[in-house]
């Protein structure tokens, strides 16, 4: 188990330069969740912590001890691949010993971390079997597996999951957790999905063209967002956002429609253009509140989404209500005051 650090790393391909300058901290047996949008720079920061990428400039450490100039198999990681990356040829146990027989560890050991591993993650009965005998979910153990025996300081994970189909994603992101929780190895996994980084993270990295856009706990990235990409990006569905003027203690927008600010004083009684963020379920039914003409409704069991439009805004509500109304209808609701969020429309940065 060890820190990791990442020192104003930068990355270019030729003139183009993908990371720019990012710095993070990662504390020993933390599980640290590197997301964002494709292209972000996200799988290259982890190659490079891997030492499957050259470091433009910049450093990583690992232990407290730099690694730039290491090999990848001295750097002591362990890294499961999105295409689990299993040799067909071999059969389960062999996969899970392939680095300890590279290592000529002994025979009774290459057995006996084998075995430990296997029962961690359930693969006790399928040691004999080869890869093309096995699920895509029984593969993906295999893969982790391979990595548990190095017994590395730092586990790598790209997006183990996305070759997954739905419900069998849920089940391995639980998996991986407690797993995390079993063993305490310093974590670092990349994925786009924000519902995964939610659901695993320590703490999360939003990454976004190559810069670090805010890293924190999950619940601080959903109640505190730093910007507008943060504010856009953690949450499912996503925050919606109203374009407007602070004038009077409301924010009025050109369509005329007037949005009551935040009660929890921080936010100005006057101001520039700025753009007011509510999350969907943060929008209630209130007599008293904005009319909005439903557009779409999508009934999902635990709640009810409605698409909904207010002025020249598309709006999107997650209601724990049944929702009767029809599309054309108008629908009477208001935010929750104390989670509104306010963002100024010209840097993008939180202002409440």
């Amino acid at each position: 188990m060890a820190t990791v650090e990442f020192r104003n790393v930068r990355k270019a391909f030729g003139s183009v330069e993908v990371l720019h300058g990012v710095s993070v901290n990662i504390t020993d047996s933390e599980f640290v969740v590197l997301v964002g949008p494709s292209g972000c720079g996200k799988s290259t920061l982890l190659r490079m912590l891997a030492g499957l990428e050259n470091i433009t400039s910049g450093e990583i450490l690992i232990g407290g001890r730099v690694v730039n100039a290491v090999p990848p198999k001295d750097r002591d990681v362990a890294m499961v691949f999105q295409n689990y990356a299993l040799y067909p040829h071999m059969t389960v146990f062999q996969n899970m010993a392939f680095s300890m027989k590279l290592a000529k560890a002994p025979k009774d050991m290459m057995e006996r971390e084998v075995n430990k591993a296997a029962k961690i993650l359930g693969l006790d009965n399928l040691l004999h079997r080869y890869p093309r005998q096995l699920s895509g979910g029984q593969r993906q153990r295999v893969a982790m597996g391979r990595a548990i025996v190095r017994n590395p300081q730092v586990f790598l994970f790209d997006e183990p999951l996305s070759n997954l189909d739905a419900k069998l994603r849920v089940q391995m992101r639980s998996e991986i957790k407690a797993l995390h929780q079993r063993l305490k190895v310093t974590t670092v996994y990349v994925t786009h999905d924000q519902i995964e980084a939610m659901t695993m993270a320590d703490k999360i990295v939003v990454m976004n063209h190559g810069v670090v856009e805010q890293a924190g706990p999950p619940l601080e990235l959903y109640d505190r967002p730093a910007n507008l990409f943060v504010a856009g990006f953690i949450g499912s569905p996503a925050m919606n956002m109203i374009s407007g003027e602070i004038a009077d203690g409301t924010l009025r927008t050109v369509d005329g429609v007037t949005w009551r600010l935040p009660t929890n004083g921080a936010a100005p009684r006057h101001g520039g253009p700025t753009i007011y963020g509510i999350r969907p379920e943060h929008l209630r039914l209130d007599p008293e509140g904005v009319k909005a003409t439903v557009q779409v409704i999508e009934p999902t069991g635990s709640e009810t989404q409605v698409l909904m439009r207010v002025g020249n805004h598309d709006l999107v509500g997650a209601f724990r209500e049944r929702i009767t109304a029809k599309p054309g209808e108008l629908l009477p609701i208001s935010p929750d005051p104390a989670l509104i969020h306010l963002f100024d429309k010209e840097t993008g940065r939180r202002v409440n």
